[in-house]
């Protein structure tokens, strides 16, 4: 297939670029360059990529595009709760009007499948903090990131359902990890960072959960759902992760404390977060067969041998975060 990748430059897309030209796709990225494009200076040169730069939010660069696609990887947003708390109105232009306009210009445009990259935060605070959510747990979206996620996911696979795209909605667990473009402002990147630079950190809240899943094993699902039969994946919602890498603050800072040397770590008391889940990804194994191939642990030993080295320079620089 030849796939279109938004956001393709950026922390997730990147890496995906470079597993469906493993797999033998041919590969166009598409993306702002807002975080520039240092990620993707090794793949230019690839006969099987192609790289054009424009944003989601122009019809025009979006039309153009899609020439000549069969499927669409839909990467580009304005990620994460703090940055779309700051970007407000961006992040509604872009992660709501610009994914329709591109859904939409994708039907015109004769895509086959459209795979979106969808999160866990959607299922916000759990009722029962001993339970596991599954997909079809109600959905309590507590931030404007988690809200637009949820709004488009419903036009997805409700809505639009009967259209001629197979489309797949996956919701990611909190990423974390190695990638060309790498970032230091994600749980387990930052305290990894925070004890291997300045040898202490700070936790606020221990105890509250979340899922995590390493950003190969994320871009790896994208891959395997655009692989797998139509009627296995046509719009249906999967939770991407393992179930048994779900871990609440405390335990992380457990486990770079296993790998770092000498750290010290602060606990602060906090007693209501308004995100707390378990998630359950029986779904995503019993359906495609999908399993991880990195944990935690093996993340945290990635960015450790990254920083101990000193090749990143300034970890705590701008580049390195999304806002």
């Amino acid at each position: 297939m030849k796939v279109l990748v938004t956001g393709g430059a950026g922390y997730i897309g990147s890496v995906l670029v470079r597993q469906l030209l493993a797999a033998g796709h041919q590969v166009r990225a598409f993306d702002s360059l807002k975080f520039g494009g240092d990620a993707l200076y090794d793949v230019m040169l690839n006969p099987d990529f192609e790289f054009m730069k424009g944003d989601v939010r122009n019809p025009d660069e979006v039309q153009k595009g899609l020439e000549g696609i069969d499927a669409v990887a839909h990467l580009a947003a304005i990620v994460g709760d703090p940055a779309c708390k700051k970007y407000s109105e961006e992040a509604s232009q872009t992660n709501w009007d610009g994914s329709v306009a591109l859904f939409d210009a994708a039907e015109k445009a004769g895509v086959k499948r459209f795979v979106f990259a969808s999160t866990c935060s959607n299922y916000g605070k759990m009722p029962d903090p001993d339970s596991f959510v599954v997909e079809t747990s109600e959905l309590n979206p507590v931030s404007l990131y988690a809200e637009l996620k949820v709004k488009f996911e419903k036009y997805l696979l409700e809505e639009r359902k009967d259209s001629n795209i197979c489309s797949t909605a996956l919701r990611f667990s909190t990423v974390y990890g190695f990638s060309p473009r790498i970032r230091f402002d994600l749980t387990v990147n930052e305290f990894t960072r925070n004890a291997t630079i300045n040898g202490e950190q700070e936790i606020w809240g221990a105890q509250f959960w979340r899922p995590y899943c390493h950003v190969d094993d994320l871009a790896r699902s994208v891959v395997l759902v655009l692989d797998s039969p139509v009627e296995k994946v046509r719009a249906n919602v999967f939770n991407v992760g393992s179930t048994e890498e779900n871990y609440n603050k405390g335990m992380i800072i457990e486990e770079v404390c296993k790998v770092v040397p000498n750290v010290k770590v602060h606990y602060v008391e906090m007693n209501e977060d308004p995100r707390d889940y378990r998630v359950n990804f029986d779904k995503i194994k019993n359906t495609l067969g999908f399993t991880i191939t990195k944990t935690v642990p093996d993340g945290v030993k990635e960015i450790y041998k990254l920083l101990s080295t000193g090749i990143v320079t300034d970890s705590f620089g701008q580049k390195y975060r999304n806002i």
